[in-house]
């Protein structure tokens, strides 16, 4: 992806969980993509209604590969179209005709299914005459043949273009979700990308759910939805509300290098041994010592205590907190969390909460360059630090107008020292290093300059939002016990997105200071405020605030 900061542009590189994802989809070529989408479709199959249909959009790549399994899980039977999609545009390739189609598969479960394809008119075919000479009615209705050729790919131009490499047109989804469902229905796309299929279902009154792997996906379809509803607000139409949720831990045994034939006693043992491996080198990549001594922690740095989250999934709000109740419980006022990725909700909030009860907890992300062993030899490899947030509450006659003031990061994806040494003279390369983007270039004489282009912390900022009453929504999760569901608390709160602004392709500007917000009662409040940075990540703070 080509992430805009200020006037500039950076490439955002794959975290190490979409890394691990990618990976497993092509790292043994067709056998990984064969082996991950059998598994996806399996699952699929076992979530869709009994008169549900499932599209599945592929290039000719992939199409007698998936058309195989799709037979083999929902039957020959079931496969109802081969949909072609054709477009124009694009290069023209020397060896080849231009490759300008994708296939998308209709499979239904059963005999039972839902079909109300759109009509076109006769005069949309390209023809009006019969064989015979004879000619058509124009304004005649006619259900679309299995090839279609009306419907262009995004445009970079379009109002609805997020930049998203994958982003599907409206039109595409809107004829799929029309065909096959109505409004009320439950639409899902368990592979989301930029949130077209979630838009358009919101827009034609269906129902749905998204899922992603990427938290850039989850970012960029929070946006479009959220633009969604401020169209029908506009236009006076109803609207719902949506809630972003972290669900399942990211497995993923094939990254981990554990034998997926082996019994699930046998995997657990390698599992252990494969973690053992992994901690050690992180625990040497930060300078730190291995202690067995006091769970959840892996070692110790001075008096730091150390957590390390997995190597493929994100650590979460739950590891952090028994991390600070056990250092608490022995008296340990330093905690360093070290992981990959972190959960949506794990921010400085945490760290103040932490700093109250006397311990200074630090969150630290894994840098990628800790799987390179020169780079760990030479103390090349830099743990950075979570984003911070600063604001401003201004309380007046029970009403409340927040300020952001300052916000850092501290990403680094490339270190331009190294990027220099590296370069041909008369090249130049930008980076991201220490929180800052850098243009690292190299004259034809060999002599270096790095300009830093980040002009101002606001360059950071994709997207902001406060919750005026945090503590108003406490989350709730429903467990069985003794053979009876019952509902608890989790001890966190739901964000409620009460207000926000927000960067779009078209509209670079941000809004620093939201609405004045009126609170009914008098009293104590807590008021959340989330930044989401250029590249998806999310960091909260609460700040206390006294209403009269």
């Amino acid at each position: 992806m080509e992430i805009t900061v200020g006037e500039e542009s950076v490439k955002k590189k794959p975290s190490v969980v979409e890394e691990v994802a990618y990976r497993d989809t092509w790292g043994k070529g067709m056998d990984s993509y064969a082996s991950m989408i059998y598994s996806r479709l399996r699952h699929i199959h076992s979530l869709l209604a009994d008169d549900g249909m499932l599209f599945i959009h592929i290039d000719y790549r992939t199409s007698g590969l998936v058309r195989m399994i799709l037979e083999e899980i929902f039957g020959a039977e079931n496969l109802r179209n081969e949909i072609i999609w054709c477009y124009a545009g694009g290069g023209i390739p020397k060896r080849d005709f231009p490759k300008k189609h994708d296939t998308i598969f209709r499979v239904s479960k059963s005999e039972n299914f839902f079909f109300d394809p759109p009509m076109r008119n006769y005069s949309q075919t390209g023809s009006g005459r019969r064989s015979d000479g004879s000619k058509y009615d124009l304004n005649a209705k006619t259900p679309h043949n299995d090839w279609w050729i009306d419907i262009a790919p995004e445009n970079t131009q379009s109002k609805v273009d997020t930049g998203y490499p994958t982003q599907k047109p409206e039109a595409l989804l809107e004829r799929i979700i029309r065909s096959c469902t109505k409004e009320g229905d439950l639409v899902a796309d368990f592979f989301s990308g930029s949130g077209t299929t979630l838009a358009v279902a919101e827009k034609l009154g269906r129902k749905w759910i998204g899922t992603d792997l990427g938290r850039f996906s989850i970012h960029t379809s929070r946006k479009r939805l959220i633009s969604v509803q401020r169209e029908a607000s506009k236009a006076g139409q109803s609207f719902r509300a949506f809630e972003i949720l972290n669900v399942g831990g990211y497995e993923r045994i094939a990254m981990a290098g554990i034998d997926a034939i082996l019994d699930d006693d046998e995997k657990l043992v390698q599992a252990n041994i494969k973690r053992e491996e992994f901690v050690e080198l992180i625990l040497s990549a930060y300078g730190a010592q291995k202690s067995d001594q006091l769970v959840p922690f892996s070692g110790s740095k001075g008096g730091t205590a150390i957590l390390i989250g997995g190597i493929d999934q994100a650590v979460t709000q739950d590891q952090v907190q028994q991390a600070i109740d056990a250092a608490l419980a022995v008296g340990i006022s330093r905690v360093d969390v070290l992981g990959f990725e972190f959960e949506m909700g794990i921010s400085p909030a945490m760290s103040d909460s932490a700093k109250e009860q006397g311990l200074t907890l630090t969150i630290r992300y894994i840098p990628n360059e800790v799987f390179d062993k020169r780079a760990i030899a030479k103390g090349q490899v830099k743990f950075y630090e979570a984003g911070y947030v600063e604001a401003k509450c201004e309380v007046k006659n029970k009403t409340l107008q927040v300020s952001l003031t300052d916000f850092g990061v501290f990403y680094r994806q490339n270190d331009a020292d190294e990027t220099a040494a590296e370069l041909r003279n008369g090249n130049a390369k930008v980076v991201v290093d220490q929180g800052q983007v850098v243009r690292v270039a190299k004259d034809k004489k060999g002599v270096i300059t790095k300009e830093n282009l980040t002009s101002n912390w606001q360059d950071w900022i994709d997207y902001w939002a406060v919750d005026f009453d945090f503590a108003s929504q406490p989350e709730t999760i429903t467990v069985i016990e003794d053979g009876k569901e019952v509902k608890k608390r989790t001890g966190k709160f739901i964000f409620e997105n009460e207000w926000q602004s927000f960067r779009t392709k078209s509209d670079r500007s941000l809004e620093l200071t939201s609405s004045p917000f009126s609170y009914a009662d008098p009293g104590n409040y807590s008021v959340a405020v989330k930044v989401i940075d250029i590249f998806g990540n999310d960091t909260t703070r609460v700040f206390k605030i006294k209403v009269q």
